[in-house]
């Protein structure tokens, strides 16, 4: 059997491939949103309506897909959720109301849950704790990288034929990525094509041993009462509206405020999402060089890259300070730069703090709580956003994630990294 060198960057890569794919099938509606308003009559409250819906089965789903994935496994779990959110996404191709296309998405929201902690267990199973970060960091761009390719592919679609041929599109290629995933997805244990130089190098450098130990699993009334669960969840909870706003409400925001066109939506839209790329990547690297340069452990070193991107997102609240849509957009970069960097910490010191056999279960919560935060808060722009504007909200989302890098530091401790 030939063998591959760099297995596990191949790994990732597939893992990125689908956070890409999950992420442009989220963010149609958002490019799609100023044509659907106008062909489907869709209010801005209706809209809010469709993106808290799709939010809130996100969240009740976290913690059930994170327990089927630590069930069936990385490769059977992921690739189901993937078929799943490609058929709903393909389905929503047909829908001519507001109240259809929140079906369908919710229904998609149900399975594009898996996709954080799919991600996450990908990346205990196949890099050591030393590399963890980075390969988060990698997989992770891909939901900016998602909502870079969303403007123009909706924009080519409506202009070709309709938005209708965007979603269709969207879910044939995420039904493909899942037959991909399937044929070509292993744990290291079983990857024929892993050298055994490698196989070790992962191996020995994760927290505890993977072959042949019966670990018992964590009890949710006991995830709960964790302090270092906590730690994790309520900063995420005040992170993701940031994340939810940038994907879902960018181009009503550039159409309203400034009153874009499809053109221009296309043209500026992703720029944002381009810079949440940086942050991912970055963001991943910066844990290393705080180790190495102030020589902190890796705990600290990840509330260092949250306390950073925390303060980055001072950036975006400051939009209401200027009436040039370009200054917005480069605010705009600042907080999609920003955001990315912290969320990627708190992710990834998932992995850090819980052993891999409960990770997906632990993500899963954490991630629900960030949802539910990401859903009201949909809410509250629907309602806001025509009377007093988005400037204010921007302000509350900066606000937000400074006090979520307080909580962190104030509840989880500096030694809480697995043994």
């Amino acid at each position: 059997m030939r063998k591959i060198s760099g297995m596990r960057w191949y790994m990732i890569s597939l893992v990125t491939l689908g956070t890409i794919l999950c992420y442009l099938t989220r963010n149609t509606i958002s490019a799609a949103a100023p044509t659907l308003q106008t062909q489907l009559h869709i209010t801005t409250q209706q809209y809010s309506y469709i993106i808290a819906i799709f939010s809130a089965c996100y969240t009740v789903a976290q913690p059930v897909v994170g327990y089927v994935l630590d069930t069936l496994g990385t490769r059977v779990g992921y690739a189901l959720f993937a078929v799943i959110w490609a058929l709903f996404c393909i389905l929503a191709s047909t829908s001519h109301s507001w109240i259809g296309l929140a079906a369908c998405r919710g229904a998609g929201g149900l399975a594009e849950s898996a996709m954080i902690p799919a991600g996450l267990k990908a990346s205990s199973e196949w890099f050591p704790a030393k590399e963890r970060s980075v390969a988060v960091g990698y997989f992770n761009l891909g939901s900016s990288a998602g909502a870079i390719f969303a403007p123009p592919l909706v924009a080519w679609a409506i202009m070709y034929h309709s938005w209708r041929l965007a979603f269709i599109i969207v879910g044939c290629f995420s039904l493909a990525w899942a037959v991909l995933w399937l044929c070509v997805y292993r744990h290291p244990t079983k990857q024929k094509h892993l050298g055994e130089e490698e196989r070790r190098y992962i191996l020995a450098g994760q927290h505890h041993a993977v072959d042949g130990a019966v670990v018992k699993k964590i009890k949710v009334g006991e995830l709960l009462r964790l302090r270092k669960f906590w730690a994790i969840a309520l900063p995420r909870f005040l992170a993701e509206p940031a994340w939810g706003t940038f994907n879902a409400w960018i181009p009503l925001f550039m159409v309203k405020t400034y009153g874009f066109n499809l053109k221009q939506i296309a043209l500026f839209a992703w720029m944002p999402m381009l810079f949440a790329d940086l942050g991912c990547v970055l963001g991943g690297y910066m844990p290393v060089l705080f180790q190495r340069v102030f020589g902190v452990n890796l705990i600290i070193s990840r509330k260092l890259v949250v306390t950073v991107g925390a303060i980055l997102m001072i950036a975006p609240g400051m939009i209401g300070l200027f009436g040039n849509p370009f200054a917005a957009i480069v605010l705009l970069c600042i907080g999609g730069f920003a955001h990315q960097s912290l969320s990627g910490a708190l992710i990834t010191l998932s992995s850090d703090v819980f052993r891999s056999e409960e990770v997906a279960t632990a993500n899963g919560f954490t991630g629900m709580a960030a949802w539910l935060a990401s859903c009201l808060f949909a809410l509250v722009v629907g309602a806001l956003a025509d009377t007093i504007g988005f400037s204010p909200l921007f302000v509350l989302l900066s606000i937000f994630d400074l006090v979520g890098a307080v909580l962190l530091w104030s509840l989880l401790r500096n030694n809480e990294e697995v043994a």
